[in-house]
């Protein structure tokens, strides 16, 4: 792997938002150096924000990509009330923040000094954790099936080459808890058209209140969705896959340095791979005691 650089981050930069009621504030961090760079759109956890993830952020970015961070109407800084009545549409208008970010690319590259004229717009990956991998995979082809089974928009987006799904949650239906079922009909996604290339990052000890499963739900994307996709499975990893979402936070139950830079290391190695076919970086990687690639 490449020696990191030093990062340029800006926050917030507006964007105006008017089908959402609120302007979509995100974070943009890049390489002070270095041209043609790759994008990754990065989609937050429930309740979390432009300025959580930080020991993602900041590691691709110090190796050669541009990371903007958007945050979400769910987000515990916005302090929607359970009546807004936005709520019922928030998994939608998460995916609309994603989209917005891929048509407004230009604008965000000329908001942060010199960045101008180095972005590689051909080249973008989203990636997400949790809810925010849930919103990441319907740019990569997932749909949400309705009470019917029926799915429903595909909102595959042409413009994004490869994703990196992180704690992604599983299918929905019988799998779900009584709760889940009454409280996020959303949460029923049919991976069997997710056909961009992905990589799906799961903790087997990932065991979610959301479904009657173990954390093998975890999995589902991986095994119901076509070719080219990969598996990283970390060993010991709870939900939090050993604290991705922060350098100092309360919700990690399963704190570990060593697991966090696995998965720095692995999914920039992924990325390049996906967005720069021909690079080593994947088909050299290897997890080890911490976790275990499967490919297909």
């Amino acid at each position: 792997m490449s020696r990191p650089v030093p990062v340029l981050s800006l926050r917030p930069v507006p964007l105006p938002a008017p089908h959402r009621g609120d302007d979509l504030h995100v974070r943009v961090s890049a390489p002070v150096t270095g041209g043609d760079l790759p994008v990754i759109v990065f989609s937050h956890g429930f309740g979390e924000s432009l300025d959580g993830y930080a020991p993602l952020a900041d590691h691709w970015a110090a190796h050669g990509f541009v990371v903007v961070q958007p945050t979400h109407l769910d987000s515990r800084r916005l302090g929607l009330t359970p009546d807004d009545p936005r709520q019922p549409e928030i998994w939608r208008l998460r995916v609309g923040d994603l989209q917005l970010v891929l048509d407004r690319l230009d604008v965000l590259e000329a908001a942060v000094p010199g960045l101008a004229g180095r972005l590689d717009h051909g080249r973008v990956a989203v990636a997400g954790h949790s809810w925010g991998a849930q919103s990441a995979s319907m740019l990569l082809g997932a749909r949400v099936l309705d009470a019917g089974g029926v799915p429903g928009e595909d909102l595959t987006d042409p413009r994004v080459k490869a994703g990196v799904l992180l704690a992604l949650p599983g299918t929905g239906g019988a799998d779900l808890t009584p709760f889940a079922a009454e409280h996020f009909p959303f949460m029923n996604p049919d991976f069997t058209g997710m056909t961009t290339p992905a990589l799906v990052v799961a903790g087997d000890k990932d065991q979610s209140a959301l479904t009657v499963r173990g954390p093998e739900w975890f999995t589902d994307a991986y095994a119901l969705s076509p070719a080219p996709k990969s598996l990283l499975t970390l060993h010991g990893a709870e939900h939090s896959l050993g604290g991705i979402s922060g350098y100092a936070v309360t919700e990690t139950t399963d704190e570990n340095p060593e697991r966090v830079a696995l998965i720095q290391r692995l999914t920039t190695a992924y990325l390049r791979g996906a967005l720069h076919p021909g690079d080593p970086a994947w088909q050299a990687a290897s997890a080890g005691p911490l976790g275990r690639i499967t490919s297909k």
